[in-house]
């Protein structure tokens, strides 16, 4: 599909990109537009799968996977944790790591931690204490 637009049309649609992006730096620094590509890790996500490798080589998980499980919480409407974190005992526990949470993605946390009967566990890097759990 093709979406034509005047010039006019696509300065206006400039201009409201730069102020979102002028607001968002007014609300305590740059954020990214938009989302990475599926399958696809930030830093922080690419911090923690290193500090789960080192988990897994001293045993204390047997198996972590990112991006790799979608839950159904209603009609068109997933939620897909960050990573997929099998415990010693085989025990699974659903990921999220965050570094800010926008109101929608707490709510999905929430609705699929009461409809599904694995632990959500969201995951905060503090740079005083290390890796910090909030569980769901």
């Amino acid at each position: 599909m093709t979406i034509r637009m005047t010039e006019e049309q696509f300065k206006a649609r400039q201009m409201r990109q730069k102020s979102t992006i002028s607001a968002s730096k007014s609300k305590g620094g740059a954020r990214a537009l938009g989302r990475l590509k599926q399958g696809v890790m930030n830093n922080t996500e690419r911090k923690y799968a290193q500090h789960l490798e080192q988990l897994k080589l001293s045993g204390e998980i047997q198996y972590f996977a990112f991006d790799s499980i979608k839950f159904r919480l209603a009609d068109k409407t997933f939620y897909s944790p960050d990573f997929i974190v099998m415990k010693a005992n085989g025990e699974l526990e659903a990921h999220e790591v965050k570094g800010f949470w926008e109101d929608d993605a707490k709510v999905k946390i929430k609705v699929a931690a009461s409809m599904h009967p694995i632990p959500f566990v969201a995951v905060y890097w503090d740079k005083q204490s290390g890796w910090k759990f909030e569980n769901f």
